[in-house]
């Protein structure tokens, strides 16, 4: 009996760029004093994707293992949040508010702040040994650049949304699952979600013996 050809899939995964995040976590002398809850998520600037190795379906207690986050009991992400006024990001932040006014820009229709500028802050607070500003910084650079990347180089304002609610898991594993979804049903998309998560997720359930590598 003639089955027909397996209907197979390729996926295109969007790998983002992490070489000024991993600049910056030179910074981070200890990774241990790194504030908690953000100590794990430094892990995902250090892995390496090897094409070819991607296949799914993580959970969302894998994901908060990863992390090393739990599951916060409140509402996650919608994307219906009101996009945050620039004192409130001011304060998450430590920049002055003037700063944040002034950089606060749109690429396309998508608000957001570049990541020269965010990276040139997190860099002047390191000089000035101002750590919780420079942590904070660099963990939204991670969330906007690594975790959910969308445009190049820049933070956009869903990212700062997420950051702020803090509540990141769920959005993550939606995050992956509806452009797999989309792919699936469409042709031509390249799946933008964090791509650096999901390898790790998916080399986790891989022997790591000698002989497998």
């Amino acid at each position: 009996m003639d089955c027909g050809r397996r209907n197979t899939k390729k996926y295109s995964f969007r790998c983002p760029d992490l070489k000024e995040l991993r600049k910056l976590s030179s910074f981070v002398l200890d990774p241990l004093d790194f504030k908690q809850p953000h100590v794990k998520i430094l892990s995902v600037l250090s892995i390496d994707v090897v094409e070819g190795l991607m296949s799914l379906v993580p959970t969302l207690e894998e994901y908060a293992h990863l992390l090393g986050l739990p599951i916060f009991d409140k509402v996650p992400f919608s994307g219906l949040e009101e996009i945050p006024i620039s004192h409130v990001i001011s304060e998450a932040l430590h920049p002055k508010k003037s700063d944040i006014d002034a950089h606060l820009v749109k690429k396309g229709s998508i608000l957001g702040l570049t990541s020269e500028f965010l990276i040139g802050k997190a860099t002047f607070f390191t000089q000035a040994d101002s750590m919780d500003a420079f942590e904070a910084i660099f963990v939204l650079l991670i969330y906007g650049l690594a975790l959910f990347p969308n445009i190049d180089d820049f933070v956009d304002v869903n990212a700062i949304k997420i950051f702020l609610i803090g509540n990141h898991v769920p959005t993550l594993l939606g995050d992956m699952y509806l452009p797999l979804h989309l792919r699936n049903s469409k042709c031509g998309w390249t799946i933008v979600c964090c791509v650096l998560l999901l390898y790790k997720w998916f080399i986790s359930h891989l022997p790591h013996t000698f002989a497998f590598l």
